[in-house]
């Protein structure tokens, strides 16, 4: 199986290279799957509905999240409804929408999990490492195929991840802080990895918001509205995995970046 998974999408500009670039590089790749992380879709911060349906229509087959998912508070109208919507499976139970599932592509099974890191984030949240104990017990019954972004600020705390993971896990990608990293690796026991994947969206920002807002931030400790930068170049950024079925072990890690 060929995984194509997209880092943060920001806003606007965010959809426009997923509108752009997912028809070229199905050619150039051959990917099977394109999971992308959701949480600043709708105007950089949460998911809209109709956000939610134009991303189906450009071909997105799972949609995981992190802190942000809760932003625009429509999300709580459909995210019950929207099985291939994940929100991070360490939230406390009662929480709306699912942090799991299997999903099936060309007749093959392969799960995905979201989690969220707690270094620098909610304390509120469930332990990600014994979280996904508990899932991989249930989704390793139906594949052998398991995909984790893991949405998490401390690199020391993805990569911990990863390695705790290794060998159980096909791909475990980092999300949230919008940075790349040239970390991409096929792990001792077979997981591909990396600790973050980076924002999908103008890149002269700052991290895809507009930079006086920010500045102004930093140098005067006062809170500012920010909103989406929307002129200038749109970076794009992506990993793609090639797993193969049988085993789940990874076979290829590549990280892909352009600009449009």
């Amino acid at each position: 199986m060929r995984i194509l998974a997209v880092g943060d999408i920001i806003g606007r500009p965010g959809r426009k290279a997923l509108r752009e670039l997912l028809p070229q590089l199905k050619k150039e790749v051959g990917y099977d799957v394109v999971i992308v992380n959701v949480e600043n879709a709708a105007g950089g911060f949460g998911l809209t509905k109709k956000v939610y349906e134009e991303l189906l229509e450009l071909g997105v087959d799972v949609m995981t999240s992190g802190n942000h998912i809760w932003d625009k508070k429509e999300i709580y109208q459909f995210i019950d409804e929207s099985p291939n919507l994940l929100r991070p499976a360490n939230y406390p139970e009662g929480v709306p929408g699912r942090g799991y599932g299997v999903f099936t592509k060309n007749g093959v099974k392969f799960g995905v999990i979201n989690l969220m890191g707690k270094v620098f984030m909610d304390c509120n949240l469930e332990n990600p490492f014994k979280t996904f104990d508990r899932i991989y017990e249930e989704l390793s019954k139906e594949t052998k195929i398991i995909i984790v972004d893991f949405h998490a600020e401390a690199t020391s705390e993805k990569w911990a991840f990863g390695i705790y993971v290794d060998g159980r896990a096909s791909f475990v990608y980092g999300t949230h802080t919008h940075v790349p990293t040239a970390d991409e690796f096929i792990l001792k026991k077979g997981t591909a990895y990396v600790s973050d994947v980076g924002m999908t969206g103008v890149w002269y920002s700052a991290i895809g918001m507009k930079p006086k807002e920010a500045i102004e931030r930093f140098l005067l400790s006062l809170p500012r509205r920010f909103e989406v930068e929307d002129k200038g170049e749109i970076m794009f950024n992506g990993i793609f995995v090639e797993v193969e079925e049988e085993s789940g072990r990874a076979k290829k890690i590549e990280r892909i970046q352009r600009l449009i």
